[in-house]
């Protein structure tokens, strides 16, 4: 400790003291994500996987497809259901056991990025309308985190599904023929939401923080962002953002989007 402070309040203070330069202890500047590596396949179980690096933060995201029926209130759609996992091996502020609310959050999050997006056409995902329709389960498990699992994990979602094939289903026996695959991908739209997280820390907003930089955000909102249109938003954090800050973080979000879907798209073809 240095006058009463401990190493963390001193880590805080010289970030806070760079951001306020423009400055980041990475050298990357304020409004800049750090590179973005995507590799899919890497499942053989899965109908659809990959595994994305963000800096040093890394996630697994597989897909997985059954038959079952119908959610009561879409009878002639498929349905979707995202869970996540936040490893110990990722951190050691993550335990074993029931998910936590971050976990939850990051699901819940992500779900409503593609739901909202239409990303997934559930509505040809049905096999007989109110009886038997195709899930769609995306499953998110953090391998490393150095800051910003959310947008990391959207990324690793729409990446394991634009390569997801849906397998083969026996119609006369009504089953799944798990490990045997047809030619045919899980049918997506032309909207492919980016989630995009804008944190404050003190006067300033920044996109993609690392960990110390996130532990002392005082606000994040994260929005999916498809071809510049927003789908879907959720504030975090219990700090109160000034309308101008609102428009900022919209308008960061929204310039930041449409630089890391060309990155997405160079990789992901």
């Amino acid at each position: 400790m240095t006058n009463g402070m401990s190493t963390s309040d001193l880590t805080a203070e010289r970030i806070r003291e760079y951001l306020s330069k423009g400055k980041r202890f990475d050298g990357r500047k304020l409004d800049e994500f750090r590179e973005i590596i995507i590799e899919t396949g890497v499942s053989k179980n899965a109908e659809g996987s990959a595994r994305v690096k963000v800096g040093k933060t890394e996630v697994l995201v597989g897909v997985k497809m059954d038959v079952g029926a119908p959610y009561p209130d879409s009878k002639d759609k498929g349905n979707l259901m995202v869970t996540s996992e936040l490893l110990p091996l990722s951190s050691p502020r993550f335990e074993i056991g029931p998910p936590k609310i971050e976990s939850i959050e990051l699901a819940r999050i992500i779900d409503r990025c593609i739901r909202e997006s239409k990303m997934i056409e559930l509505e040809k995902l049905c096999i007989k309308e109110g009886e038997k329709v195709w899930t769609v389960f995306i499953d998110i498990y953090s391998i490393n985190d150095d800051g910003n699992l959310l947008d990391v994990a959207g990324i690793g979602a729409i990446a394991a599904l634009k390569g997801a094939k849906i397998p083969k289903y026996d119609e006369e026996e009504e089953k799944v023929l798990f490990g045997e695959w047809t030619n045919k991908k899980i049918p997506l739209s032309k909207n492919i939401p980016i989630s995009i997280t804008a944190h404050k820390i003190g006067n300033n907003i920044i996109i993609d923080p690392t960990r110390e930089e996130e532990d002392i955000s005082e606000c994040r909102l994260t929005a999916g962002v498809s071809n510049g249109i927003i789908s879907s938003m959720q504030k975090g954090d219990s700090k109160a953002l000034k309308v101008e800050e609102f428009y900022s973080m919209i308008d960061l979000i929204e310039k930041t989007e449409k630089e890391i879907s060309k990155k997405i798209e160079k990789q992901l073809g």
